[in-house]
């Protein structure tokens, strides 16, 4: 399971061309802008021929930037199974929510 995120990290590093992909950070953690936060909700098992076939992975994405109209959020989009939650503002920086499963 570890490498599946580990997969997904990369993945995410890659769209922001930069290291600033965070999964589940502590409180403590200084994040650089713009960022991407990510944590697990759920993993969907489908059986078949009684033992588990297929595991589906379903993560929260947020992006926190500057920008409003941040191109990162198309980036994000195009990932396959990705889909837009919703959009807030909060202490001048801008959450877009996503869920993908990966």
């Amino acid at each position: 399971m570890e490498d599946k995120r580990i997969g997904l990290h990369n993945v995410l590093c890659d769209i922001l061309g930069s290291k600033n992909a965070y999964f589940q950070p502590p409180e403590s953690v200084k994040m650089i802008y713009p960022a991407i936060v990510y944590s697990r909700e759920d993993i969907e098992k489908i059986n078949a021929d009684d033992g588990a076939y297929l595991l589906k992975h379903r993560y929260s994405l947020t992006l926190i930037d500057e920008d409003p109209d941040s191109p990162l959020v198309d980036k994000i989009l195009a990932l396959p199974t990705c889909s837009f939650d919703r959009h807030y503002t909060k202490d001048n920086l801008n959450y877009d929510v996503f869920t993908l499963y990966f």
